[in-house]
């Protein structure tokens, strides 16, 4: 049997707002595709309209992911091979509720903290729940995205 490589993708309206607090909540470095770009566009492969500069670097107008630090990545383009998370522009804002969620796990005793931290970096409270199985937090992200933090 095979293994499959995958990502997950996340519709967003601006999504080098939501790669910098993905990038900052986890942890994660946002991937720079600066080389492939400028390669592209050599090329005449691209249009510069299809760019943006972003952290004093090119990247993709309407593209742009976070990846786990630790993970290997495609050093001539910059693309993450493993633990990532895509983010595509799209015309419409969010609506109704995620279908999928990311949950976020703390060290023990840190859930407060890391609430207050992401706060900080655009998140918004939802609720705290509790429940036989659990506690968490329900939170969303800076474009109304629901995540837990654990």
């Amino acid at each position: 049997m095979t293994t499959l490589h995958w990502k997950v993708v996340v519709d967003a309206t601006d999504p080098h707002a939501q790669a910098a607090f993905w990038g900052e909540t986890l942890g994660y470095e946002v991937e720079d595709n600066s080389a492939l770009i400028d390669r592209l566009l050599g090329f005449g492969a691209v249009p510069e309209a299809a760019t943006v500069e972003f952290r004093g670097r090119r990247a993709w107008r309407d593209l742009i992911a976070v990846r786990h630090p630790d993970d290997p990545y495609d050093e001539a383009g910059g693309t993450g091979l493993g633990r990532r998370i895509l983010f595509q522009r799209v015309p419409e804002p969010k609506t109704g509720k995620n279908r999928l969620h990311l949950d976020v796990h703390t060290e023990p005793g840190r859930r407060d903290d890391e609430v207050a931290r992401l706060r900080t970096l655009g998140a918004a409270v939802e609720r705290h729940v509790k429940e036989a199985g659990g506690e968490w937090v329900l939170m969303t992200d800076p474009e109304g995205n629901e995540f837990c933090v654990h």
